[in-house]
């Protein structure tokens, strides 16, 4: 974040230096502001990418212990499943 700052800071610097200054030295000052907005948004783009990697993870994550809670309690006897009758056989 104090990056983001830092190169906001010197946009606007660059900015003024625009407006009060003359021609070769204003379009290095533009063109040096183009590529620090650039980066800033290179920047932007690099945290939304691993904020989306991150929510994949975790979503696949949630899905894994879901598929495992489901696999244990299929595994689980009815609550109210009758007992079986040892003596159904005999008389």
């Amino acid at each position: 974040m104090k990056k983001v700052i830092a190169l906001s800071a010197v946009l606007v610097m660059g900015a003024l230096g625009v407006a009060c200054g003359g021609g070769e030295a204003n379009n290095a000052v533009a063109n040096a502001n183009k590529a620090m907005a650039n980066a800033a948004n290179a920047m932007a783009n690099a945290a939304n990418a691993m904020a989306n990697a991150a929510q994949t993870a975790t979503n696949a994550a949630t899905t894994a212990t879901n598929a495992a809670a489901n696999a244990m309690s299929a595994n689980k006897p009815a609550a109210n499943a009758p007992a079986a009758n040892a003596n159904a056989n005999h008389k």
